[in-house]
Formats: C-alpha cells, structure tokens, sequence
C-alpha cells in the first residue's frame, strides 16, 4: 500500500468523476427537500435518465438531443412522483424497454458520448494535471450547478420563496406565495438533476445502458444530501466522500498490509461504510426544513 494508491492524482481524478452521480441526485435532494419534499424516486429518475439518454443518442447521433431527453424524461418521471413513489416502476420500465429496444445484444457500441474537456495550461502541472485537467463536461456542469443553486437557494429572492415553501408553507401563502406549484416545480427540478446523473453513467462512463445500473446512487444522494445538511455545498462534499471511498476501493485492489493482501470483498464495502459513518455522525446534529416532508393542503381545503 503506497501514498499514490491512497491519494494519488489517479484517485483523486477518479473521486471527482465517481462522486458526479451522486452529486447530481444529492443537488435534486437538495432542491426537492427545501421546498419541503422528499424525492425518494431519485434512483428511478437517474435509470430513466441513463436508459432514455442511451435511446435518444442512438436515434439522433447528438449528445445534446441525448442529455435534454434523459433530463425531460426524468422530468416526467418526477412530476408522476408528485403523486406516487416509482423507483420499481422505473426498474421494471427500463428493463422491458432495454430488451425491447436491444435484445440480447446490448445498446450500439457507436453512441454519441458526452465528451472530455482537456484543459491544456493545466495539463502539464504535475499532480493537478492528473486530477483536474482531463475530465468529463458533466463533471465541470456539476461543479457548476453547485455554485448556481447554492446562489440561487441563499442569494435570491425566488430561492428564499422556495425555502420559505419547505420551512412555513402557511405563511409562505399568506405572503402570496404559490406553495403547491413551488413544490411541483422543485420537484420536476430535482428530477432532471437526477436523470442528468443517470445519463452521465451511461453516456461518459459506460457508453452502454445495463439494467439497474444506477446501482442504488439515487439513495446514496440522499444520504448524501442529509449528510451536507440540505445544503448544495455540503452535499458536494458528502459526494466526494463517497467518491474517495469508491475510488479507493479501486486502487487498493491487490494491495497488502504487511504480508496480508487486502481482501476485494472487504473493500467493496469502503464506500459504503464511509457513507454510513458520515450519516450517523451527522445526522441527529443537522435540521431539516421544518415541513420537509408533511402534506400541505390550502386553507379552502382544510
């Protein structure tokens, strides 16, 4: 076991790109929570995503058709949300289609894939040019939605309304404000956040679609959302946790201690147990949004 295998330019580089899924599903989270919803169909909407970004790119041959479908249908699937949870249907949705689609040969090997930004001034600094200067364009749109809805949550006027919506929704609509369609649309929001993860798996990781791909991300965000305390900022942290954990379950594969090798079983497991410690140690000292999660009905309805 070597530095370079514990936090290397090649560990750190591959945390960034493991943890951009889970980033993308923790800032829907974020979105939905602080209007006072709980998304549990992120993972639905990440599958739909990767499926239908894989569909769009081998009917148009365009990465951009590919990424503004998978987030529509994420979209879609998120306002279904609004009125049932459907991570099975998802599942069982994606899973017909792919065969449909596909057969038993698989998704075309030619997909339109989202591509690399190659940052050259960058590229021949040593260890920075290894982490940062090679990655994917939806890495840099996750980092930049980090900033965005952190500004747009704390900085602006509609954010503060959408807040507002997920702390005092009756007092939020004594103000004017239109609580049922904030919450609708965070939803939605949250959605294509999530569906925009799901197509990053599937377009820039695994150029393919293979069922239940997702692998449970869309829940892990959510951890990582409670554990960044609804913040964007902190679920941007909790995702590079869960990143490094991955990425390091990577790079210590037939690594030792001592005389004994590092069973692969057991650090398959690190990212996992990374979670469940950040979440257990921050969970009972963070606070939610006060409505997040209780029904809210107008006073005409009672």
């Amino acid at each position: 076991m070597t530095i370079d295998q514990l936090i290397g330019g090649g560990v750190l580089a591959a945390t960034l790109r493991l943890a951009t899924p889970i980033l993308l599903a923790a800032l829907g989270g974020v979105v939905s929570e602080r209007a006072g919803v709980v998304n549990i169909a992120l993972e639905g909407c990440m599958l739909v995503g990767a499926f239908f970004g894989v569909v769009a790119a081998d009917q148009s041959h365009s990465v951009v058709v590919a990424l503004v479908a998978a987030m529509a249908v994420g979209a879609g699937l998120a306002a279904i949300h609004a009125v049932a949870a459907i991570n099975i249907l998802a599942l069982g949705l994606t899973s017909y289609l792919d065969y449909q689609f596909y057969g038993t040969t698989g998704t075309p090997s030619d997909l339109a894939g989202v591509p690399d930004i190659e940052i050259a001034p960058l590229a021949a600094v040593p260890f920075v040019g290894d982490v940062i200067a090679h990655q994917n364009a939806i890495v840099w749109a996750g980092l930049a939605l980090v900033v965005l809805i952190q500004a747009f949550l704390f900085r602006t006027v509609p954010g503060l309304r959408l807040r507002a919506v997920g702390e005092h929704p009756r007092a939020a609509e004594t103000v004017g404000i239109a609580v049922r369609q904030t919450r609708y649309w965070a939803v939605i929001a949250s959605g294509m956040l999530a569906a925009l993860g799901g197509a990053y798996l599937s377009l820039s990781v695994a150029h393919s679609f293979t069922d239940g791909m997702t692998g449970g991300r869309g829940f892990i965000g959510l951890a990582a959302m409670i554990f960044g305390r609804w913040t964007p900022v902190g679920a941007l942290v909790a995702s590079l946790i869960f990143g490094y954990g991955t990425a390091l379950s990577f790079s210590l594969q037939g690594a030792s201690i001592g005389e004994v090798r590092v069973p692969v079983q057991l650090l398959s497991t690190l990212p996992y147990v990374l979670t469940i410690l950040a979440v257990a140690g921050f969970v009972g000292r963070s606070r939610p949004p006060a409505a997040d999660g209780i029904p809210y009905e107008t006073e005409g309805h009672g």
